[in-house]
């Protein structure tokens, strides 16, 4: 592997939303136009990441981290700017994200697979290997409605873990989930990590864990970039700022 070939290059996004504010008919119909309020929640990032390289991201809630993930999954079209993922395919591990509700936990396996790119033929290969890691038993054929947001956890990690992609982005998703499951995908992340190959943003409020695991911190501050450098140095910009 070439240690200067790019994996991730993201230059000047900008990512904007109007928020979404409940109303009756009655209000909407006589209460005076007001300004349509956009929320910036990228302004103007750029940074790039090496293949094999892992990035967690940092920032207080509101920061940005997760717009900037779905846009990098491609479930965000940015405002402007520009994602460029060198043809390397990606998944996201997100509660909320991902599923339909209304089918089983084994029929969202398979259209999660798909939706990465995986042909039917291989992912029901993988489907023993998926349910058995997942741990849900019978639950895996009940609606996935029906499920807790640890089950909901499991499921998704099960799938990203063991369909594994180029680029894999994480949304909190280890923190989820009972202590031991919690070992064990954190184990199995350990793994997938250590494969040079494979290039890994994670966005976590857990410190240990991106010191522990990350090679780069970014730090979101209201959508801006504040800092990109080793965990050590942005890790304790990052405390020094919230504990002021």
């Amino acid at each position: 592997m070439k240690m200067d070939e790019i994996a991730v290059e993201v230059t000047d996004l900008c990512i904007d939303y109007i928020p979404y504010k409940k109303t009756s008919i009655h209000k909407s119909l006589f209460k005076p136009k007001s300004k349509i309020e956009v929320v910036h929640a990228v302004k103007n990032l750029s940074f790039s990441l090496e293949k094999g390289e892992i990035l967690g991201i940092v920032g207080k809630n509101g920061s940005g981290k997760s717009s900037l993930l779905r846009a990098i999954a491609g479930i965000f079209v940015p405002n402007s700017g520009r994602i460029d993922l060198k043809q390397n395919s990606v998944s996201l591990l997100s509660i909320g994200v991902g599923f339909l509700p209304e089918i089983t936990g084994r029929e969202n396996i398979l259209l999660s697979g798909m939706l990465l790119g995986f042909d039917e033929k291989f992912i029901r290969e993988k489907m023993d290997e998926i349910i058995s890691f997942s741990e849900l038993g019978q639950f895996i054929d009940y609606p996935v409605r029906t499920y807790s947001s640890g089950m909901y956890s499991k499921l998704a990690f099960s799938i990203t873990a063991t369909l594994e992609t180029d680029i894999i982005l994480i949304d909190e998703v280890l923190s989820v989930g009972d202590e031991r499951f919690k070992k064990k995908s954190y184990t199995k992340m350990k793994s997938l990590i250590n494969d040079t190959n494979r290039t890994v943003i994670i966005v976590s409020h857990s410190m240990n864990t991106l010191e522990t695991l990350c090679s780069k911190i970014l730090w979101l501050n209201d959508g801006e970039r504040i800092m990109m450098d080793s965990p050590p140095t942005v890790i304790k910009a990052y405390r020094d700022f919230m504990n002021r």
